[in-house]
């Protein structure tokens, strides 16, 4: 009983939120993301630690510690202006997302239409993730997510109506197998996060100079399927952001079906890397990223 109420009370406060946001002039939105920001780094420090020390060892001594402690709050930043704009979605439904987001490399998309075998889409937790997938969807091409359910129905159904409005399909997990293999074979593009700590069930890939448990999910989809893979990312430019597609992930296969799932996903897990070295503030580093590996 106690378990529903909170669910109910997250469900209302979520939803008072949204409309808040939908209603306030888009940079006095993108402040009140600021504020959560500062709230949830400096001032109740959630997994603040997790972030400074995931930063430390992934970067050694390339930044002092008030370099870390600013990409720590940047990163926190960029997360919240991230949900503030997922929150966002309907208003920018009605608005368009044309002179928010540009695309660069939207040709892997149109030649693997072309080939009509679909395409794995692997993305991670990095810049505004939800509104790449808005931005494609909405650019016309057929999309679906793969996503797990959040422990409260109400507000995991809010988050998939959001991502609806934009026309993207939703294959739920526990179906995974048989919606990603029709979807593929559709010719749909089939996006998957693969940026989590993998637990035993994952295949152990080098990331950010550790050890590090990754789905195997995106690599042994794109296997069986034989679709072409596309690592997908999404850079936050100022008040504007730019998705970049790349198609050339730089794998051949070997033919040995664990040898090649390992293989394909150290190479996508390479190239979300170097985003990462390149732009650290836009990754989600609060999550205990090697959890299984240390």
């Amino acid at each position: 009983m106690m378990k529903k109420i909170r669910y109910r009370f997250e469900y209302a406060v979520l939803k008072a939120v949204i409309l808040l946001i939908n209603l306030l002039p888009t940079e006095l939105a993108m402040k009140f993301g600021d504020l959560i920001a500062f709230l949830g780094f400096s001032v109740f420090r959630i997994r603040r630690n997790v972030t400074l020390d995931n930063l430390r060892k992934s970067f050694g001594d390339k930044y002092s510690e008030r370099e870390y402690a600013d990409i720590g709050y940047r990163a926190y930043r960029n997360f919240a202006r991230s949900m503030i704009e997922f929150g966002m979605f309907p208003r920018l439904k009605k608005r368009g997302l044309a002179g928010l987001v540009t695309v660069e490399g939207e040709n892997v998309f149109k030649e693997a239409l072309e080939a009509g075998r679909g395409a794995v889409l692997i993305t991670g937790h990095f810049g505004s993730w939800e509104l790449m997938g808005a931005c494609l969807a909405g650019r016309g091409w057929p999309i679906d997510y793969l996503v797990g359910e959040q422990h409260n129905r109400l507000v995991n159904d809010l988050m998939n109506r959001h991502r609806k409005m934009f026309g993207i399909g939703l294959i739920e997990m526990g179906v995974a197998a048989k919606g990603v293999f029709k979807a593929v074979r559709g010719g749909r593009m089939v996006a998957m996060l693969s940026d989590q700590d993998a637990g035993g069930d994952g295949t152990i890939v080098e990331f950010l100079g550790r050890p590090a448990s990754t789905p195997k999910g995106p690599a042994a989809f794109a296997l069986k399927t034989g679709a072409p893979q596309i690592c997908g990312f999404i850079v936050r430019e100022g008040s504007r952001h730019r998705v970049i597609l790349e198609k050339d992930i730089g794998f051949r296969p070997s033919g040995n079906k664990d040898d090649d799932i390992r293989g394909l996903t150290q190479a996508y897990t390479n190239i979300l890397e170097r985003y990462i070295r390149d732009y650290p503030d836009h990754w989600f580093w609060p999550h205990r990223r090697w959890k299984s590996t240390t």
